[in-house]
């Protein structure tokens, strides 16, 4: 059974629903939360063809909240590249997503018509599920984002021909997440042989904004075209 407590959804605006989008919020975040804060930015974040989720992360105890429950995918031992992941988390974490697409799929969409991306340590969760988890998925986005070093998704990475296209976006005023980390993991990436396409965003800090959001509203329509 998951242990995501809630999903909230823009629903296609169309008469068929032939996509997902997920849409993983950052830690301490909610998915309502983060609707929100996506249709503030951009009115029109809806597509006639695709419904996109936003689910909320499990409440556990956060290590850099000095272990306080909080909203979050997973554990982490420091806010940086430079420690070891908590796989026992990830671990857990990977049912609960893999529940999430399966859902879909029993729905009627197939893999390749589902797009998962996130926000800070939802953009990382879904640097997982597409590079670890489920490769067959259409495309993959992540904003304000890193992976650890030697993570484990480089590890058990595989097949490039057969992977997600990545598009990262990352403030370069950012005071949490280094833009230098989000540039490392896409470089760490693309040596892989991962294809996609990295924005830096002037001035922006930890945060999402209206121009990232329309590079990505714009990346979902190019990997989950009307049919």
């Amino acid at each position: 059974m998951s242990r995501i407590p809630a999903v909230h959804f823009t629903k296609n605006s169309g008469a068929r629903h032939t996509g997902t989008v997920i849409f993983f919020h950052g830690s301490g975040g909610t998915g309502d939360l983060m609707k929100q804060w996506v249709d503030l930015l951009v009115k029109n974040f809806s597509f006639p063809q695709i419904k996109v989720l936003y689910p909320t992360a499990p409440l556990q105890p956060y290590t850099p909240a000095g272990g306080q429950m909080s909203n979050v995918w997973f554990d982490r031992r420091d806010i940086t590249p430079k420690v070891p992941e908590v796989i026992s988390s990830l671990e857990q974490i990977e049912s609960d997503v893999r529940n999430l697409i399966n859902k879909e799929v029993t729905s009627g969409i197939p893999v390749n018509r589902i797009i998962v991306g996130g926000f800070s340590m939802g953009g990382a969760l879904a640097l997982h599920t597409a590079y670890r988890w489920e490769t067959k998925l259409a495309a993959t986005f992540a904003f304000s984002s890193f992976l650890n070093e030697n993570s484990v998704v480089y590890e058990e990475f595989k097949n490039a021909a057969n992977v997600p296209p990545l598009l990262q976006i990352h403030g370069n005023a950012d005071d949490l997440v280094d833009i230098k980390w989000g540039e490392t993991t896409f470089k760490e990436l693309k040596s892989l042989g991962v294809e996609g396409e990295f924005h830096t965003m002037e001035r922006l800090g930890h945060s999402l904004n209206k121009r990232g959001l329309l590079l990505i509203q714009s990346w979902i329509n190019k990997y989950l075209p009307e049919l």
